[in-house]
């Protein structure tokens, strides 16, 4: 698959879980950190958005577990942005194992937008990266 985003991080040590493995809520946050960092280097800023009353919101999350993470691990993030509707879009992320890439996880990351009053859109600044699928 190709990525618009590529990022790398390591396991901390207190992201695990008694077992000595990652655990699993923390996937979600490694992605929701990949898909901040992706949207910066487009020019989107979130914060801007929330403050101006366009809200990012995260409607479905589908996650395929492949193999677990451990404490020091080194790993790559690859993210990669699709229109599936007018209104809603999905970030397709995978995480990697360094160094030999071996597929840790899938994921599939629903989302839309909607104004302060709560109406589904999608505003200027997501707009123009659809443009450049």
């Amino acid at each position: 698959m190709e990525y618009t985003h590529v990022m790398s991080m390591q396991v901390r040590d207190y992201e695990c879980d008694v077992q000595g493995l990652v655990n699993n809520s923390v996937y979600q946050n490694y992605l929701e950190h990949a898909r901040h960092t992706f949207l910066h280097t487009q020019g989107v800023d979130f914060a801007e958005l929330a403050r101006n009353q366009v809200n990012l919101v995260v409607i479905k999350v589908e996650l395929e577990y492949k193999r677990s993470l451990r404490p020091g691990d080194e790993f790559w993030i690859g993210t990669r942005l699709e229109r599936v509707s007018r209104l809603k879009f999905q970030f397709m992320q995978d995480i990697f194992l360094k160094p030999d890439d071996t597929l840790v996880l899938k994921g599939i990351v629903t989302g839309t937008s909607v104004s302060g009053n709560g109406r589904p859109m999608v505003p200027q600044q997501l707009a123009h990266l659809f443009d450049k699928i």
